[in-house]
């Protein structure tokens, strides 16, 4: 069985996403993340086409690929010029990449939108790959729009495979640019491309988009028919809806489809890889993303959660950590014993302490669910939760008092104030600080209170703030969920407070993460 191979294009296509950018350091940052992976081929940008992307392949020549080819994106020539005479393909020279990526017009509607002839359009293709070819490049030909165009009028798009392969084109990918086609429709048009070619071997490539949802889908069913290269980005990320996400088919084709395109060491790096480009992108990770999403084995049911004690077969596809990903257990108010129990060890707390009961804590978590809570989405306030009701909970430092205040001129933004007392022991600390907000405000108190303590609190960050009206028919007396997440360094905790002051709720969030953060590491603090 021939290895399919992987083609990246999160550095080209990948970034005409909304709210997608990456810098020349970005990219080459990227790239050799896809490279330590084993992604066969990256598609670094089109050096013809913007300043950024030929700087990258400027500071890409000093960067040593071990596994992948880099590869230069740009168009055929223009019409009525020679190839040699065209920038574009200079500029896809000078880059100096040992492949080159064209794309061509396939769909006859292009062509004659474009003011082109069809027969120009044909020798462009040829013209432009056999130009490639003879500067020692390896050329893949992306057939764009080329589902669209086999549909309307077969015959040409074939003629425009027809002339990329006389000129040398090493690889055939067929494109699905609208996102339109069915994989029926895949099956069937990589057959009967493959016939055209009376028995003579040709190497299809795919590359899909995900406007019906179908990208991933439409990609495993082209390899399926003979495919031997899939093009997609890391996380989807493309135009419109999205291009094949590379996260998905790899998994896909390794483990349900058994085709050799990377290693079981490399498959495990595929969770980190997912969000290294999404924190480069500065993008909030989708957390019911296919394998590598943070609720891809997360079990809520206590049904669920018995069975997966048992045999985790029993609701788990695949082995989390065969992508670098873990099974999560979450508390909520369809939690069952065995939930409990899975979560304690989880996080390292002994039930048989004290009279444990579970039913009294499942209780306990329905009723405070119904109050608002949501344990599922803040699992470092649930652990609180857990050591209270075992009489393990030994805080690190205790509230005596806080104030908040916040002043509003005629002609200046608001400005808050706060002031927090604490105890440490038999020590008491009262600290103010002022910040851009109230909650800000009552954060950089409270830190500063504790920085005394607790020299290391500085490494800790709050990373998000959302608040969410849990009934607004109240008004301005409803009820309000207050969720915070926090990092240090590479570790990640999520608390929540509740009440009908804001303030209120964000304390409660506020002090669990902090009490969260202390009690990692038990041996800087004086209370223990």
């Amino acid at each position: 069985m021939e290895s399919v191979l992987l083609y990246d294009t999160t550095l080209r296509d990948g970034t005409q996403g909304e709210n997608i950018n990456f810098s020349a350091d970005d990219k080459i940052r990227i790239a050799r993340r896809l490279d330590d992976i084993g992604i066969h081929y990256i598609e670094g940008g089109w050096p013809g086409s913007n300043p950024k992307d030929k700087l990258f392949f400027e500071l890409a020549k000093q960067v040593r690929f071990r596994n992948a080819k880099l590869v230069a994106f740009g168009s055929t020539r223009k019409p009525g010029i020679m190839a040699g005479d065209d920038t574009n393909l200079y500029e896809l020279i000078q880059s100096d990449t040992p492949v080159v990526a064209i794309f061509g017009k396939t769909w006859d509607l292009h062509v004659k939108i474009m003011g082109n002839t069809l027969e120009e359009n044909l020798n462009m293709i040829f013209e432009t790959v056999a130009y490639l070819k003879k500067h020692g490049r390896e050329v893949i030909y992306d057939a764009e729009h080329f589902f669209d165009g086999y549909r309307t009028n077969r015959e040409y798009a074939i003629l425009t495979l027809r002339a990329a392969m006389n000129g040398g084109a090493d690889i055939l990918v067929l494109c699905d640019t609208n996102g339109g086609t069915m994989p029926f429709d895949i099956e069937a048009a990589l057959k009967d491309v493959q016939n055209a070619f009376d028995g003579h071997p040709v190497r299809l490539g795919i590359h899909t988009h995900n406007d019906c949802g179908l990208a991933v889908a439409n990609a495993i069913t082209a390899v399926k028919s003979g495919a031997v290269m899939v093009q997609g980005t890391i996380n989807g990320y493309g135009e419109r809806c999205g291009n094949a996400d590379l996260t998905s088919i790899i998994p896909i084709l390794c483990t349900k489809m058994q085709y050799p395109c990377m290693s079981e060491e490399n498959l495990a790096k595929l969770l980190k890889l997912s969000r290294f480009v999404s924190e480069t992108a500065n993008m909030i990770p989708a957390n019911n993303q296919p394998f590598v999403g943070r609720s891809a084995f997360a079990h809520k049911g206590g049904i669920h959660v018995s069975a997966i004690l048992k045999d985790p077969r029993a609701y788990e596809h695949l082995v989390p950590e065969t992508v670098g990903n873990r099974r999560r257990v979450l508390m909520s108010d369809l939690a069952g014993k065995s939930n409990v129990e899975y979560k304690a060890k989880e996080l390292g707390i002994e039930l048989n302490h004290n009279g444990f009961d579970a039913k009294k804590i499942i209780s306990e978590v329905k009723r405070m669910e119904q109050a608002g809570y949501q344990f599922d989405i803040a699992e470092g306030s649930f652990k609180i939760l857990l050591e209270k009701f075992t009489d393990q909970f030994k805080p690190c430092f205790d509230l005596e008092s806080f104030r908040v205040t916040v002043e509003k001129d005629k002609d200046k933004p608001c400005s808050a104030h706060a002031t927090v007392k604490i105890s440490v022991g038999n020590d008491y600390e009262i600290t103010a600080a002022e910040g851009s907000g109230p909650v800000s405000a009552l954060d950089n108190a409270l830190r500063k209170a504790l920085r005394k303590f607790f020299p290391d609190i500085e490494a800790m960050q709050l990373v998000d703030f959302k608040v969410r009206v849990i009934d607004g028919r109240d008004g301005t007396a409803a009820k309000v969920r207050v969720l915070i997440e926090s990092r240090e360094h590479d570790q990640l905790w999520n608390t929540i407070g509740v009440s009908e002051d804001i303030i209120e709720a964000s304390w409660q969030a506020l002090e669990d993460s902090f009490q969260y953060k202390l009690a990692m590491q038990p041996k800087t603090c004086s209370c223990n």
